[in-house]
């Protein structure tokens, strides 16, 4: 099935990224696929194609890198045809704070991976975008984005800001007809959340996560939260004033 979908994703060797980029597959699309971990891209590359992906192109990239993500960005856009349809700045870390350590190293990895990441992912394709007066941007923060959880300061900053991005540029876009979506995930089952020994309310199947972020995406949302069991919780926390960081 050939489908109009020239799509690009980071953080695509695993998980959400490459959840979503096998059910954008199914579609047909064209796909950019993105990961500093090629032996994985390969692995995903393969599966796209077997499900249908019209054309599959990997990219070895760390997004902290502003040269490469621009260098990138310019080549997916002129593969098969010109353009973009959809950018997903998927690409993330969620490293402790490392405290005690006295080494702030590890924070601030985590802080450039998921800040400079979705920057660096997104602002070479706005022109773009700008010119075709069409495309959606996605950012995948997190629910830690309404929350302090101890020990991940860090990763928690980083998506409230990714989210604030997402929120300012989306009233920055809007009269050029592009849609910023903020995708606030949960616990979706992934190599990030396997190393968890704690017990993850809702839980949710990466394959079913990527396609209700897919039908978001599509319907234009701003702010996405899922499993819907967080959307109360944090819309009741916030009314109340209380922290989410004890659940």
């Amino acid at each position: 099935m050939e489908s109009k979908l020239k799509v690009f994703i980071t953080g695509a060797s695993s998980g959400i990224g490459s959840a979503l980029a096998e059910e954008y597959a199914k579609q047909g699309a064209i796909i950019g696929l993105a990961a500093r971990r090629q032996e994985k891209l390969e692995q995903i590359k393969s599966s796209c194609e077997s499900l249908g992906a019209q054309e599959v192109k990997t990219y070895n990239l760390d997004v902290t890198n502003e040269e490469e993500s621009m260098s990138v960005a310019k080549d997916f856009m002129n593969l098969k045809r010109e353009g973009i349809d959809v950018v997903i700045a998927n690409a993330g870390v969620a490293f402790s704070d490392s405290l005690s350590s006295g080494d702030p190293k590890q924070i601030n990895q985590t802080l450039a991976i998921n800040i400079l990441g979705v920057s660096n992912t997104i602002i070479p394709f706005v022109p773009s975008m700008k010119d075709q007066k069409s495309g959606s941007l996605v950012i995948i923060s997190s629910i830690a984005s309404f929350t302090a959880p101890p020990y991940f300061g860090g990763y928690a900053a980083s998506k409230v800001a990714v989210r604030r991005l997402g929120d300012s540029w989306r009233r920055s876009l809007k009269k050029y007809k592009i849609d910023v979506t903020t995708i606030c995930p949960g616990y979706i089952k992934s190599e990030m959340t396997d190393v968890n020994e704690f017990k993850m309310p809702f839980l949710m199947d990466t394959d079913v996560a990527a396609r209700k972020m897919i039908k978001a995406i599509q319907a234009g949302k701003k702010t996405y939260i899922l499993p819907w069991q967080w959307r109360p919780i944090i819309a009741l926390s916030r009314l109340l004033g209380q922290k989410l960081s004890k659940i």
